[in-house]
């Protein structure tokens, strides 16, 4: 069987600071994430905000004492089932203001800039240039202004960039595996050029040993906690903020979050958050970091997956082959269409396939007495043409090539979808392998959604109308039954 494209792992996610590669992930930085985090279990705090650990005490006398937060603040540092978040001090109203910080306060690559490394960071990457400053500034410890802050960070989270082998041969046959690899390796990367290229030419500037587990520390901080989306800001660091967690149950669309001047005529800027809820006092005060995110981008960018069957998905990941004979035609259709000679779809658990992926199947398969349609007179309409059948060969091919390339992937799992529930039904997992069978769970269960719908599609062949057919009928040489009409001669 001809191979038109492959169920392959999908590419890394892109990012404001992570794009090696094309991915079928345009997405930022999202939201901030603590330490510990699997799914909301409760709104009660555990503890009163006394018995916080004394990093965290120390790090709000500071932030405090600096004028960042003052006494009429509604939220205050707590411990919660999540490890720490922000615990609402009085009843909070939706939408009510919860913190406001000021440009000072921000960590960004114009906080790098105008720090004592700025001159080496200036050609860097952005995420990376933030990397190295905080890589610095937790070496530098008693020295740093940011000494409190850095204290209260996780040395690392539940995301899959810190499992170790033993953790990752869970999600084996995953696509969240092989891109959880895919990123390691491209930080890895970019670790060995900046170590060349700046910490070992600027001993004075580094003069403590940086590794490659430094650098992957800050990624994922980076990863987990910065905002994007701000006015101007792609890359940010909001200290207090920051400590906001998710809750699976908020799914309003409206960004919690926003850049504004601080008064009227003010040009400094604040970092403003609010609850998209009302909040009863002891409640913490939480919100959405992304509706969108699938449960493998929530894994590896904060380290847990959600319940909602829609947060499953699977990538499929299809491509024109250099090798076929009608390349560059099928190419030139392709970009006049908004896609490439790769194009990624994201496939969601429950709902229907991405509006361009079949005509772009229909598009990959075409060869032979149907190839007509790639000539240039076809090349205004042939999209139209595209988005219904074909023929009944080239229907049947795309058929073929999606429902072997779904066996072959759903063979690389080392378990089954019903071991994998009994196993989430017995419940006491740890956080990690939680998230490890709910994801690989989940994956199958898009796979099998997709080659459910090519079976059925299958079935249906020989009761498809085709471009023939259809062609026949507007010529008028076709009845409303499918008969041929012949014209005698008067």
């Amino acid at each position: 069987m001809a191979t038109l494209f492959s169920l392959s792992p999908s590419p890394y996610f892109s990012s404001a600071f992570l794009s090696p590669v094309k991915t079928p992930f345009q997405k930022c930085f999202q939201r901030p994430q603590k330490a510990l985090h699997y799914t909301r279990v409760a709104s009660k705090i555990l503890s009163p905000e006394s018995e916080a650990p004394p990093a965290v005490q120390t790090f709000w006398k500071w932030i405090s004492g600096e004028g960042v937060i003052s006494s009429k603040c509604p939220v205050k540092p707590g411990i919660v089932p999540e490890g720490l978040g922000l615990v609402a001090q009085r009843d909070i109203r939706r939408n009510e203001v919860v913190l406001e910080v000021p440009k000072k306060f921000w960590i960004n690559p114009d906080t790098v800039s105008a720090s004592e490394v700025g001159s080496v960071c200036g050609g860097l990457k952005p995420w990376i240039s933030v990397a190295l400053f905080l890589i610095r500034e937790k070496k530098l410890r008693e020295e740093s202004m940011w000494r409190y802050y850095l204290d209260i960070l996780p040395e690392y989270t539940d995301s899959t960039i810190y499992w170790s082998e033993e953790e990752l041969s869970e999600i084996q046959g995953t696509q969240l595996l092989s891109t959880t690899l895919g990123v390691k390796e491209y930080v890895q990367s970019e670790f060995e050029k900046v170590e060349e290229e700046v910490i070992l030419p600027n001993e004075k500037l580094f003069p403590f040993p940086i590794t490659s587990d430094d650098f992957l520390w800050a990624f994922g901080i980076l990863r987990s906690r910065a905002f994007s989306r701000l006015r101007g800001q792609n890359l940010v660091l909001i200290p207090i903020a920051d400590l906001i967690n998710h809750d699976p149950n908020i799914t309003t669309e409206e960004y919690a979050w926003e850049i504004k001047g601080a008064g009227l005529f003010s040009r400094e800027l604040l970092f403003s958050l609010r609850s998209p809820v009302s909040v009863k006092a002891g409640e913490q005060v939480m919100i959405q970091y992304d509706l969108n995110k699938s449960n493998a981008e929530l894994a590896l960018d904060y380290g847990f997956i959600e319940s909602r069957p829609e947060r499953n998905a699977y990538t499929l990941t299809l491509q024109i082959s250099e090798s076929d004979e009608f390349f560059g035609d099928k190419l030139d259709i392709a970009e006049s269409n908004g896609l490439g000679e790769t194009a990624y779809f994201d496939i969601n658990l429950g709902q229907s396939l991405p509006p361009a992926m079949i005509p772009y199947l229909r598009l990959v398969a075409l060869r032979g007495t149907d190839a007509f349609l790639l000539e240039s007179i076809f090349r205004n309409a042939v999209w139209g043409h595209l988005e219904l059948p074909i023929s009944r060969a080239n229907e049947e091919l795309i058929c073929q090539v999606v429902r072997a390339a779904c066996s072959s992937a759903l063979s690389s799992y080392h378990t089954s979808i019903e071991e994998d529930e009994k196993l989430m039904e017995g419940g006491n997992l740890d956080r990690r392998l939680q998230i490890a069978v709910g994801t690989r769970a989940g994956e199958k269960k898009v796979l099998q959604q997709i080659d459910g719908i090519f079976k059925e599609r299958e079935l249906e062949l020989d009761e498809l109308e085709y471009y023939q057919e259809r062609r026949l009928k507007d010529l008028g040489l076709v009845g409303e039954q499918g008969d041929i009409i012949f014209w005698e001669p008067k």
